[in-house]
C-alpha cells in the first residue's frame, strides 16, 4: 500500500492532537509503536518512538496512540512491531508515510489517522512490472486534484460534523474511468452512484476526496467503486468498510482514512520461459541473441502472455571453453555476455567481406544445439574486424561517452580482467603475479590510454556498449507491448571472477556453495561458488548487491532470485569438496561439545572421522581391496583404516586416481572414485574447522554405516539432535538473517521479485516471503506438501508462480515419458482416469496439464516454451530428453539446447498461437491490453484446429473441472 501525504504546511505555535489508529494482530510479548523523522516521533530511533496501546474492537485488535503537535507540523512516519525491550521485530514495507497537518486546522482540534499495516504484497502494484508495463496506461492518468488540496472549507465544520478524507489506491484503473466512494449516509449517496462522492486522482495511482458528515450518521458503511466509460460500475469485492466514532474524551474533528488498495479480484497473468541461448531466429548466428527478444515479445503478445522469463545473461567466459555455457557461474555480475551479440547490428556500414563472414558463420553454426566455443570464437573474431574499422567513431561518440561514464566503475575492472585472463591464459587471478591483488592504482595503469594494450581494453568496452544498446532496445520494445522481461539473479559468482578479484573481502574463498540432497540430486549439489561474507557486506549496507540490482533494473522489470533459501542460510562446503553431501548451513547454531557430552556422546574422533572398517573395503572394492587399501589408507587398529594424508579430501582422491600408477588394474575408475568418496563421507558429525568443539550433524546421517554401528543410546540422541539442528533450532536465526538481506535487494530497485523456493524448505521461509511480498515458485512434480506426490495447482496460494516444469528438471514431455508407474499414478490421481495413459505426452495430456496451471489461483502461470510446443504434434519430432535445459546431477552439464523452430515460423503458426491465446484468455488471466482490440471476438470464433481437437471427443481434458473465471462485480 502506498503512502500519501496529508496536505500542506501552515506555521503556528498552537497545538493539535494527532491520534494514530491501526488494526494489527500481534503475538504475546509484542507491541506496536509509531516512529518518524521528527524528534516527537523518535527521529527514526525505534526505542524513542511512540508506543501504542491495544484494545479489542469487534474481531480486530486496534492499536492507538496520540501526540500533541504544532499546527503545520510535517513528518514522515511508519509503524513497527517491537518486543518488551523495544527491540525491533518487524516493520512495514513500502514507502514511509507522510504526515503534513492540513491548513486550517485549529488549535485544540483532534485529527485521527486511520491507517492499515503496509505489507510486502501491498507494494507489488508499484513495482515496475506492473507500474511501467502491465498497468502503464493507468500510470499515465493525469493528476486531477493534488493531495494537498481539500474540497471543503474547514471553517464550515461545526461541532456536530466531522470531515472525512477518503484515500484509496487504484493501480489498475482503465482510461476514462472514475473512482467513487458510496455508502450508507446521505453524503455518500445512500449507495447510489449518482449521489456518491467522486474522487480525484492525486498521482501515483492514489485517488482521494473529502466530505463533511454529521456525527449522527455514524457508524458509516461504505465501499469504493469505479465507473467506466461504458457505464458499468465495478464495486469492491469483500465486505463493506465501516467507520465509527469511537467513544473518547476528545472527539475528532478530522478523520483521515488510508484505506489501502481498491479490493478487486486478484490480478493474474501468464508468461513463457526460455533461455536466450535456446531461441532460434532467421537472423541469429549460432545462438539466440538479445535482439531476438523483439520477435519473442511479438509472439508472446499474440499468445496473450504478459511475461518472458530468461536465464542469467551475464558474461561467463571463465574457462574459454564449453564449460562457460553454465549461465549461473558469472565472470562478472555486471557485464553482459558477448555470446548474445547481434553482429549485423554493430554498424550500418558493414563492408561486404565482413557481411560474407557473418553469413558464412550463420550457415556453419546453424546446428541442432549451440556450439558454444565455435560461436564465441566466430562472434569475437568478426566483432574485432568491425572494431578496428569503427573504434574511433564509436569511442568518441557522445552516446558511448554517456554509457562509459555511467558504467565505468565496473566496466574498467571487467576490461582489465579480460585482458589479464587472456594474457596469463587463466582467469585464476591468484596466478597473475603482481596483478593477483587488485588495487585502484594498478587498474588505472592497466586501462590507461598510454598503455600498449589500450586497444584490447577498448574492444571490451566496445562489446559491452553494443550489448547494452541491443538489450536496451529489446527491453524498451517489451515495455511498449505490455510484456514484462523477467531476469534471473544467480545465487553465486565464479571464484575466478572480476567480483572476487576486486572485492575479495566480500567472499569466503576457502568455501564452496551448494545445496543439500533434495529432489534435484539425492547426493546434494556443489556449485563451486565461494560463499558470501555477509558480515563484511553489511558494513556498507550491501552496496555490491544494490549496484547489482540497479544494473539489472536497466533491462528487466521482474527477476527471479535464484535459490532464495541462500539468503536465509547457505549450504557451505569446504573448498576441497567436489560433491555436495558433507556440508553445513551458514549461519547455523552448531552442536557444542558440552551439549553432546551432557547427552552421553564422547567419542568425537570416531564420529567425525571417516569410519572405515575392513568389511566395508571388501564390500565396496571386492578382490582388489588390498590394492586400494595399501594405496589410499593406513591401518591404525585391527580391521580399522584411515585415509592417507595425500588423499583425505575429495579433490585429493580425484587427483591421486588420475596419476595412479596402477590405474590399469582398476576396472572402473569412476566407480572406484565414488566408493572412495562414500567412505570419506561415512561420518556422523562434521567438526567445525574454525572451532574444534563445535559440530554439525552430517546430512542423512542415519544412512551411514558409521551411524548404524553405534549403540542404541547414541543413535537415539543423535537422531533427536539431528532433527533439532535441521528443523527447529535455526528458525529464528535464519529468519533474522533473511530480514537483514532480502529487504536490501527489494529496496535496491523497483523490479518485481520472485523467489525460487524449491528444495529443503525451513518453516521460516514462506512467512518471511509473504511478509516481504516475495512471489514463490510451485512446480507440480515437486510439491511443498510432504504427503503429496503431485502438487494441486487449484490449491496454490496467490503469491506464487506455477509452472509444469523448469530449466532444472526434465520438460513436461520428458517427465511424462520417463517413468511408466508414475505416469499411471498421475493419470489416476490427478487426471482422474483409470484407463491406461498414453506412453507419449500427446497434445491431449499437455493441454490438460497446462490448463490446470493456467486456471490456478497463482499470480503467474509461466510455461517453458518446450511445454507449449507439445500442443502441436509436428513440434514433437525431437527426442524429449534432448529438450532438457540442465541436469543438476551433472556439474559439467553442457547448456546448449536450442528450439528447433524459428521465431518467425512460430509467428506464422496461427494454429498454435490461437490455441495458446484462448487457453490464456479462457482462464480469466490478464493479457496485453492491445490484444483485445486486435482480436475482437476471437474467444468465440477463433478456435484453432488444434484446440478443437484437444477439447472434443474422449480427450483427457474433458475430465478437467475448470476454476471459476475472473470477473468483476458489476452493479447496474
Amino acid at each position: 500500500m502506498a503512502n500519501f501525504g496529508i496536505f500542506s504546511d501552515s506555521k503556528s505555535t498552537e497545538s493539535v492532537t494527532v491520534s494514530f489508529r491501526i488494526p494489527y494482530y500481534t503475538h504475546w510479548g509484542q507491541s506496536l509503536l509509531v516512529c518518524g523523522s521528527e524528534p516527537v516521533l523518535g527521529s527514526w530511533d525505534v526505542k524513542k518512538g511512540v508506543l501504542l496501546t491495544p484494545s479489542h474492537h469487534g474481531d480486530e485488535l486496534i492499536w492507538r496512540g496520540s501526540v500533541t503537535l504544532p499546527r503545520g507540523y510535517t513528518s514522515e512516519y511508519s509503524y513497527y512491531v517491537v518486543d518488551d525491550g523495544r527491540n525491533l521485530l518487524r516493520w512495514e514495507m513500502g514507502k514511509k508515510r507522510r504526515l503534513v497537518l492540513p491548513e486550517g486546522v485549529k488549535g485544540g482540534d483532534v485529527v485521527e489517522l486511520y491507517d492499515l499495516w503496509q505489507t510486502g504484497s501491498d507494494t507489488l502494484p508499484f513495482r515496475s512490472a506492473f507500474k511501467d508495463v502491465i498497468f502503464r496506461r493507468s500510470s499515465s492518468v493525469g493528476i486531477e486534484r493534488p493531495l494537498v488540496v481539500l474540497q471543503n472549507n474547514l471553517d464550515e465544520i461545526d461541532a456536530d460534523s466531522v470531515l472525512i478524507h477518503f484515500r484509496i489506491c487504484c493501480p489498475s484503473i482503465e482510461e476514462d474511468t472514475a473512482v467513487y466512494v458510496i455508502g450508507s449516509c446521505s453524503k455518500l449517496g445512500q449507495w447510489k452512484i449518482q449521489n456518491g462522492v467522486k474522487l480525484g486522482h492525486a498521482g501515483d495511482s492514489v485517488w482521494h476526496a473529502d466530505c463533511v458528515v454529521q456525527r449522527g450518521d455514524f457508524p458509516i458503511k461504505y465501499k469504493y467503486c469505479t465507473y467506466g466509460k461504458a457505464g458499468n460500475i465495478s464495486l469492491e469485492v469483500g465486505s463493506q468498510r465501516e467507520l465509527s466514532l469511537e467513544s473518547s474524551e476528545s472527539q475528532p474533528r478530522y478523520m483521515f482514512l488510508s484505506d489501502g488498495m481498491f479490493r478487486a479480484m486478484p490480478w493474474r497473468g501468464a508468461g513463457v520461459a526460455i533461455p536466450i541461448f535456446s531461441i532460434r531466429s532467421e537472423e541469429d548466428v549460432g545462438v539466440g541473441e538479445f535482439l531476438d527478444l523483439k520477435l519473442l515479445v511479438d509472439w508472446a503478445f499474440e499468445c496473450g502472455f504478459h511475461l518472458i522469463q530468461l536465464l542469467p545473461i551475464n558474461d561467463t567466459s571463465v574457462h574459454g571453453m564449453w564449460w562457460d555455457s553454465y549461465p549461473y557461474s558469472s565472470l562478472s555480475v555486471f557485464a553482459l555476455h558477448p555470446l548474445y551479440l547481434r553482429l549485423g547490428a554493430l554498424s550500418k556500414n558493414i563492408p561486404n567481406d565482413i557481411k560474407h563472414d557473418i553469413l558464412k558463420a550463420k550457415e556453419e553454426l546453424d546446428k541442432k544445439d549451440v556450439d558454444y566455443e565455435a560461436t564465441m570464437a566466430a562472434k569475437l573474431s568478426i566483432a574485432k574486424k568491425l572494431f578496428s574499422l569503427e573504434k574511433n567513431s564509436v569511442l568518441n561518440s557522445s552516446i558511448f561517452q554517456k554509457f562509459f561514464s555511467e558504467n565505468e566503475e565496473w566496466l574498467k575492472p571487467y576490461a582489465a580482467f579480460c585482458f589479464l585472463r587472456d594474457f596469463f591464459e587463466t582467469s585464476d587471478h591468484s596466478q597473475w603475479g603482481r596483478f593477483s591483488q587488485f588495487s585502484k592504482e594498478k587498474l588505472d595503469k592497466l586501462v590507461s590510454k598510454e598503455s600498449l594494450h589500450y586497444d584490447i581494453i577498448c574492444f571490451h568496452y566496445y562489446i559491452q556498449f553494443h550489448l547494452d544498446l541491443q538489450l536496451s532496445e529489446a527491453a524498451g520494445y517489451a515495455r511498449e507491448r505490455g510484456v514484462v522481461l523477467k531476469g534471473d539473479l544467480p545465487i553465486g559468482v565464479d571464484r575466478n571472477s572480476v567480483d572476487t578479484w576486486v572485492y575479495p573481502n566480500l567472499f569466503r574463498m576457502n568455501t564452496a556453495t551448494g545445496a543439500p540432497p533434495d529432489y534435484f540430486d539425492k547426493n546434494g549439489q556443489n556449485w563451486g561458488f565461494p560463499t558470501y561474507n555477509w558480515e563484511e557486506m553489511s558494513k556498507d549496507n550491501y552496496a555490491w548487491w544494490c549496484a547489482r540490482l540497479t544494473q539489472m533494473a536497466k533491462y528487466f522489470t521482474a527477476y527471479r532470485i535464484d535459490h532464495i533459501l541462500g539468503f536465509f542460510r547457505i549450504w557451505e562446503l569446504p573448498e576441497h569438496a567436489m560433491t555436495g553431501l558433507v556440508g553445513k548451513f551458514r549461519p547455523s547454531i552448531p552442536l557444542s561439545q558440552e551439549e553432546l557430552e551432557r547427552e552421553g556422546i564422547w567419542d568425537f574422533n570416531r564420529l567425525s572421522n571417516p569410519y572405515v572398517r575392513q568389511e566395508l573395503l571388501q564390500e565396496k572394492f571386492g578382490e582388489p581391496w588390498p590394492l586400494i587399501a595399501s594405496n589410499f589408507f593406513n591401518q591404525y587398529e585391527k580391521h580399522l583404516y584411515e585415509f592417507k594424508e595425500d588423499c583425505n579430501t575429495e579433490k585429493k582422491i580425484a587427483a591421486k586416481l588420475k596419476s595412479f600408477a596402477q590405474r590399469s588394474l582398476l576396472e572402473d575408475e569412476n566407480k572406484i572414485r565414488r566408493n572412495l568418496f562414500d567412505l570419506l563421507q561415512n561420518i556422523v558429525l562434521i567438526r567445525d574447522p574454525e572451532d574444534a568443539k563445535k559440530f554439525y550433524p552430517r546430512f542423512n546421517l542415519e544412512d551411514t554405516a558409521s551411524f548404524k554401528d553405534l549403540d542404541d543410546h547414541s543413535k537415539n540422541v543423535l537422531k533427536r539432535l539431528y532433527y533439532d539442528y535441521y528443523f527447529h533450532r535455526q528458525d529464528n536465526l535464519w529468519r533474522q538473517n533473511a530480514l537483514k538481506t532480502l529487504p536490501v535487494l527489494l529496496n535496491s530497485s523497483d523490479m518485481l521479485a520472485c523467489g525460487e523456493d524449491l528444495g529443503l524448505i525451513p518453516s521460516c521461509v514462506h512467512p518471511v516471503m509473504q511478509e516481504l511480498g516475495l512471489v514463490g515458485l510451485r512446480i507440480q512434480r515437486m510439491p511443498s506438501e510432504p504427503d503429496l506426490e503431485f502438487g494441486i495447482p487449484s490449491q496454490y496460494s496467490y503469491m506464487t508462480v506455477c509452472a509444469p516444469s523448469c530449466h532444472d528438471c526434465s520438460t513436461l514431455r520428458a517427465w511424462w515419458e520417463e517413468d511408466e508407474e508414475r505416469r499411471r499414478r498421475f493419470s489416476k490421481n490427478v487426471i482422474g482416469s483409470d484407463k491406461l495413459p498414453p506412453s507419449k505426452c500427446v497434445p491431449d495430456v499437455a493441454y490438460f496439464i497446462l490448463r490446470q496451471h493456467v486456471e490456478a489461483p497463482s499470480m503467474w502461470a509461466i510455461f517453458p516454451l518446450q511445454d507449449l510446443l507439445v500442443l502441436k504434434e509436428e513440434y514433437m519430432t525431437r527426442p524429449a530428453t534432448e529438450e532438457t535445459i540442465n541436469d543438476p546431477t551433472n556439474p559439467k552439464h553442457y547448456w546448449r539446447y536450442r528450439v528447433h523452430v524459428t521465431l518467425e515460423a512460430l509467428m506464422k503458426d496461427g494454429d498454435l498461437t490461437t490455441t495458446v491465446k484462448n487457453l490464456v484468455r479462457g482462464s480469466g488471466r490478464s493479457h496485453p491490453l492491445l490484444l483485445e482490440a486486435n482480436t475482437s471476438g476471437s474467444r468465440e470464433t477463433g478456435n484453432s484446429t488444434t484446440e478443437k481437437k484437444l477439447v472434443s471427443g474422449e480427450s483427457l481434458t474433458t475430465q478437467l473441472t475448470g476454476a471459476p473465471q475472473r470477473e468483476s462485480l458489476v452493479v447496474s
